[in-house]
Order: C-alpha cells, then sequence, then structure tokens
C-alpha cells in the first residue's frame, strides 16, 4: 500500500474549497456547510434538523462514564491538541478538521486510557494519525503521510498507516462525529451586527471552541450545536451576566425550538468558558526518550534515537501497536 493510504476515505467538498486562500478556509469551510440549502429558509431548517438528528446518534456522549486519566496522560493529551493545531496551520487545515482529530483522539482514549509514561511514542503518533484520518474525512488536498512530521518525532509512514488501522477498528469506523462547526453559519449570521466581522468571529469562536475542548475531560458534557451557540456568544461578548445572557438568548427564541437547545445548557456552557482555564499537570520526571529528538522507524523494529544512544523496544513491527495496547487495557 503506497503513502496515501485509505484513499477511499477521502470525501467530496464543494468547489469554493478549491478556489480559497488557506487564510479563508475556515470561512469557506462555513460558507460550505450552508450551500446545501443555498439561502432558503426552509431547506436551512431542514439542513439544521439533519445536523441535529446526526448529532444526537453521533456527536454527543451524555450517556459515557467519564474516563479519569492520570496526570502524565492528561498532559499528554494537552501537548497532542496543540502539536495538531500546530500542523493544522502547517499544513493549511481547515478548523473542522483538527477539532474532528482531536474528537477521534478522545474517542480513542477512552476505550485505550491506560497508556503510560513507557510509551511516550503513543500519544504524538496517535495524534498524527488521528489528524491523518480527519484530513481524508474534510480536505481537499491531503498530504500525504511522510509530510505528518511533529516536532522531535518522524514517524515512518507505515508507522503511522498502522496506527490509523487501530483507530478505525477501535472506533469501530464510525467517523461521522458532529463538531461545532457546522453549526456557526446558523449562529453567527442570526447573532452578529452589520458591523461585526464575520471572519474575526469565527476566529474568535474556533479559540473558544478549542479552548473548551482542552479544558474539558474525555467526555463532551455539552451538545456541540450547544458549544458553538455558547462560543459565538462568547466572541461577541465575554462579560454577560446571567440575566443578560438569558435575554440575550432568549431574543432568538426560534433557535431553541429548530435545535432543540434549552436555555440552561447554553447558560452553563457559557459560564464554563467564562471562568475556564487549561490545568497545569506535575510532568513526571523527564523520560531519556523526552530529552532529545526521537525517530521512529520501521525497520526489523522500532527504534527510538536519542543521541548517538538506540533504545529498542521489544515489539519487532508495527503491527505489535494494537497488541501493546491491548496489553495495556487489559491489565
Amino acid at each position: 500500500m503506497d503513502d496515501e493510504s485509505l484513499p477511499g476515505l477521502l470525501c467530496q467538498e464543494s468547489m469554493i474549497c478549491l478556489t480559497e486562500d488557506v487564510a479563508d478556509k475556515d470561512a469557506a469551510f462555513v460558507r460550505t456547510k450552508s450551500s446545501s440549502y443555498g439561502g432558503d429558509s426552509d431547506e436551512e431548517d431542514m439542513f439544521l434538523k439533519r445536523l441535529v438528528d446526526r448529532e444526537k446518534t453521533f456527536g454527543f456522549n451524555k450517556g459515557f462514564q467519564s474516563v479519569v486519566l492520570g496526570d502524565w496522560l492528561k498532559c499528554a493529551r494537552l501537548e497532542a491538541i496543540s502539536l495538531i493545531l500546530k500542523t493544522r496551520t502547517a499544513l493549511g487545515f481547515c478548523f473542522q478538521t483538527a477539532y474532528l482529530a482531536v474528537a477521534y483522539m478522545d474517542r480513542f482514549l477512552v476505550r485505550r486510557p491506560n497508556i503510560d509514561s513507557e510509551q511516550s511514542w503513543a500519544i504524538p503518533l496517535l495524534s498524527v494519525a488521528c489528524l491523518s484520518l480527519a484530513a481524508k474525512m474534510e480536505e481537499v488536498n491531503v498530504p500525504t503521510l511522510s509530510d505528518y512530521q511533529v516536532e522531535e518525532y518522524r514517524f515512518d509512514s507505515r508507522v503511522i498507516q498502522r496506527m490509523e488501522l487501530l483507530v478505525l477498528n477501535i472506533l469501530e469506523w464510525r467517523m461521522c462525529t458532529v463538531t461545532p462547526f457546522p453549526f456557526l453559519h446558523y449562529f453567527i449570521s442570526t447573532l452578529c451586527n452589520e458591523s461585526s466581522s464575520s471572519s474575526h468571529v469565527l476566529s474568535r469562536t474556533a479559540g473558544f471552541i478549542f479552548a473548551n475542548k482542552k479544558g474539558s475531560d474525555l467526555i463532551d458534557h455539552h451538545r456541540s450545536s450547544v458549544v458553538a451557540y455558547a462560543a459565538t456568544l462568547m466572541a461577541l461578548d465575554q462579560t454577560l451576566t446571567r440575566p443578560a445572557l438569558e435575554i440575550k438568548i432568549n431574543s432568538v427564541s426560534s433557535l431553541h425550538e429548530l435545535l432543540e437547545i434549552d436555555t440552561e445548557s447554553v447558560v452553563s456552557c457559557y459560564n464554563l468558558m467564562q471562568k475556564l482555564e487549561i490545568p497545569e499537570f506535575e510532568k513526571p520526571p523527564l523520560l531519556p526518550s523526552d530529552l532529545s529528538p526521537i525517530d521512529v522507524v520501521e525497520n526489523s523494529s522500532v527504534t527510538f534515537v536519542i543521541g548517538t544512544k538506540r533504545r529498542r523496544f521489544t515489539f519487532s513491527d508495527s503491527d505489535q501497536i494494537d497488541r501493546l495496547l491491548d496489553e495495556k487495557r487489559l491489565r
């Protein structure tokens, strides 16, 4: 199999994305997601109803129990999210792609929460695989796997490909996660006044969406539509009191019926964003593999290069990535 793994995952996108500069890709994404109803109010309502139905099926884990991560894995997850966002910028991906990658990674960790610090390569590799899969779902121009070089880690394409397949299997090929971004066209166009720059509001809204994702645990406690609503309100005004917020929300009551959103959920999410702080976790003592650049390559085994020394792990090829994670899960 060549470097362009799993080509069948490539999605069909509107031609509008092909003519936009990288700086405008996120605005183009929002416009593209609204293009299917062509500005017609009834068709727009049908589009949003379909989104809500999909959100109930694929995009919200209200019934799931929270997963408690150790401090090392919490820290590794935050670093992985930052890595996804940096790589998103470097490769010119839209916000939707990066968010989808984080969602895949979190869903994986819900099912495989026992990765420990001895597997320090696993989380960066997981983040790269999830971003690659998300790009196949959302981007028109998908980089080859060799283009995903992440800071100290340089992963062989076949190792990334093997992790992609593991992620697909763990997630049972359910890749249709509904994110907050398809809802943004509706919220921004409804809540913004004419003097507001929609691109500026979009950028600020995306910042609050990702801050919420980084500050939360692995389970989404608010629906994506609620997160999009609260983040848009935050982008417009971060200082609303509860009475002012309720007045603002109730002024567009049609949103509630259409999207089946209750005021309390939006207020709760908005208040969380207001006081959101990314937690600082105490890092464990540095491992040797943390002290210098690491190459992960696939020859007869996976080898970590540490300066002039080599630290060789016991598994002989990328097929044992999933077995290694299974052993941790079963302990």
